[in-house]
């Protein structure tokens, strides 16, 4: 890790919450579901790189993941994110599984090689921070988003006829949840209540005070 840490802090030199409550999806409902696969660092190292949306088969998946590249000597666990979003419950399941193999978490994006400037700006909104919040080292580069804003699920009420869908918002125990987890994983509780003073229908991305002073995220490896 230690050799890859390096790699990538010389690289990058040179180069929105709650998603949703248990059981509903975030305003990125539509996207594509988390996919995992590996990519080369250059001198014969790989990352793994995660986009999409998180899901309640997402760390089930990551899992099997890890499982199918365990003989792949050369994989370090840097694991780079791209996602706008998904489940909160998967979202915290996946950045406990992060944390227990000790990955170090990146909001960017991995370029084909021989295109130049290898890394590129992403984002992590939503839920996807939650998850994000897993790893051992946090690193958002600048030019890469963080995004929260109030939990909220979408319900569909009514009959055949006159079905409509209801935006519903925690009554405190999912939040109570999520600083809890949070703490745990040595992030400040004021982001989830930052979050949720955060309208459902907006974004608002981090700060790189805000990471500092959340003790989130650095802007470099």
């Amino acid at each position: 890790m230690s050799n890859v840490s390096r790699a990538l802090a010389r690289k990058f030199r040179t180069l929105a919450c709650g998603a949703a409550l248990v059981g509903a999806l975030s305003a990125a409902a539509q996207a594509a579901s988390m996919t995992f696969r590996v990519e080369p660092l250059g001198d014969g190292a790989k990352a793994i790189v995660a986009e999409g949306q998180i899901t309640n088969t997402t760390p089930g998946e990551f899992l099997e993941f890890l499982r199918d590249n365990a003989g792949d000597r050369d994989l370090h666990t840097v694991i780079f994110l791209h996602s706008e979003g998904g489940y909160v419950m998967a979202s915290m399941e996946l950045g406990q599984i992060f944390r227990r193999i000790g990955a170090a978490t990146v909001v960017a994006r991995l370029a084909p090689e021989g295109r130049g400037g290898r890394f590129l700006s992403a984002n992590c909104l939503s839920a996807c921070v939650y998850a994000f919040m897993g790893g051992r080292k946090r690193v958002a580069p600048q030019g890469s988003a963080l995004g929260i804003h109030r939990m909220f699920a979408n319900q569909e009420e009514g009959g055949l006829l006159d079905s409509r869908v209801v935006r519903r918002y925690d009554n405190g125990s999912m939040a109570a949840q999520l600083m809890a987890y949070s703490a745990r994983m040595g992030v400040s509780r004021d982001l989830i209540r930052t979050a949720e003073q955060i309208s459902s229908s907006s974004i608002h991305v981090v700060t790189s005070a805000e990471m500092a002073r959340w003790k989130l995220a650095s802007r470099v490896f």
